[in-house]
């Protein structure tokens, strides 16, 4: 399995928001957790790496292009999380 410091999706920069348009590369367990802050009211730090969550070997399929899906979705915290095939990261707050 991979580690997850060697998985990279993008997601906003640090104090940037969405609609510039800008974002960066940023390691799978960082931009997940940024990303599902962002969305509710947790902290960063109360959720859990993101292979708690998902296999890491399906976000490396998926981000290497090499299997059928467009993007993989899973739970964190009871929030829905997204990623796309190009590595973007998003966050349905239910």
């Amino acid at each position: 399995m991979p580690a997850s410091e060697d998985l990279y999706v993008l997601a906003p920069g640090e104090g940037e928001d969405e609609s510039d348009g800008w974002v960066s590369p940023r390691p799978i367990d960082e931009a997940v957790r940024a990303a599902v802050a962002d969305a509710t009211d947790l902290e960063p730090d109360e959720i859990d790496d993101a292979e708690s969550y998902v296999d890491l070997d399906e976000i490396a399929t998926l981000l290497d292009g090499d299997g059928e899906e467009e993007s993989l979705t899973f739970a964190v915290e009871d929030h829905e999380v997204a990623i796309d095939g190009g590595g973007h990261v998003t966050v349905d707050p239910e």
